[in-house]
């Protein structure tokens, strides 16, 4: 009893480092929480929470029996796995090639330039992407033109739409995203790359039988992560790209949540399709650590 104490005392300095966190945590992510009684309500903005009549699960039936929400839930399903199977993968490389390069100074310089869009917002993106995909006057339609081609309309297009969400979100944030994986390849004990070289081990050998299994737990916590986000395809890309031309295909539970709960100001349903959203990405963080444990041997818990 004596020893814990004593432990806990000499670690009093971390504690009060970590009690701004929690405070933020608990004022920002948990208290806001007592928000998704509105689900259950059919809330009244002036009544107020406490007061608002309560419906039990009507908004989650009005909301399931939707049409437009089966389109917006199949549209969040594709737009997000499209990313996870076109983009995660791309960190890793970014990493790997990085890793590769041996002059310091032009690493340095290609890890700068490949750093710069994830701090770009997502309105200037979008205006860029505008400005090269633009129907009138866009730099590729400049070049379909010049090849004798006609003019795409490529924003305003079912069959073009998802892919330039998935090549801007690429462009934005395949450096970015790289960070952790450069870290977790710092940290390779030198030694075994010197043992593969006396081994007769190239390049490829060495990124197939060194670095790779020994960045895979990091990779593991990344993708767990991110399923875990499956429902989340990208809201504040796409409120600022898409337009009503391409809801059949863009229109996520994000921004059906944005559209109905805020513009239409049907804020129990809103709650209702965002608790969901939470719901579902939970149950995936869990299957998908499972998952893991069971079949790599490796898991966030």
């Amino acid at each position: 009893m004596f020893k814990g104490k004593l432990k806990m005392k000499d670690s009093l300095g971390y504690y009060i480092f970590l009690l701004p966190a929690l405070i933020v945590l608990l004022v920002f992510r948990y208290y806001p929480m007592r928000g998704l009684f509105i689900a259950f309500q059919k809330f009244d903005i002036f009544a107020g929470i406490e007061n608002s009549k309560f419906v039990g699960m009507q908004n989650f039936q009005r909301l399931f029996s939707s049409r437009d929400f089966l389109q917006v839930f199949r549209n969040t399903l594709v737009i997000s796995a499209l990313k996870i199977v076109l983009l995660f993968p791309m960190g890793i490389i970014v990493a790997l090639i990085l890793n590769e390069l041996r002059s310091v100074v032009y690493k340095r310089f290609v890890q700068t330039v490949i750093y710069i869009p994830h701090f770009f917002s997502w309105v200037v993106v979008a205006t860029l992407m505008n400005n090269f995909f633009s129907v009138s006057g866009g730099l590729m339609n400049r070049v379909i033109n010049a090849l004798g081609g006609e003019s795409i309309g490529f924003l305003v297009s079912n069959t073009w739409f998802r892919s330039i969400l998935i090549f801007s979100s690429g462009w934005k944030e395949s450096g970015w995203n790289a960070i952790v994986y450069i870290a977790a390849i710092a940290s390779i004990n030198p030694d075994l790359y010197e043992a593969a070289s006396i081994d007769g081990a190239g390049r490829l050998g060495k990124i197939r039988h060194i670095t790779i299994p020994s960045i895979m737990p990091t990779v593991v916590m990344l993708l767990i992560i991110r399923v875990g986000w499956l429902l989340d395809a990208g809201t504040q890309q796409i409120l600022v790209m898409y337009n009503p031309v391409v809801y059949e295909v863009a229109d996520v539970i994000g921004t059906y949540v944005y559209r109905f709960g805020l513009g239409k100001m049907e804020y129990s349903l809103g709650a209702a399709a965002g608790l969901f959203n939470s719901v579902v990405g939970l149950l995936m963080v869990l299957l998908s650590n499972a998952l893991s444990r069971k079949f790599r041997g490796v898991s966030i818990w």
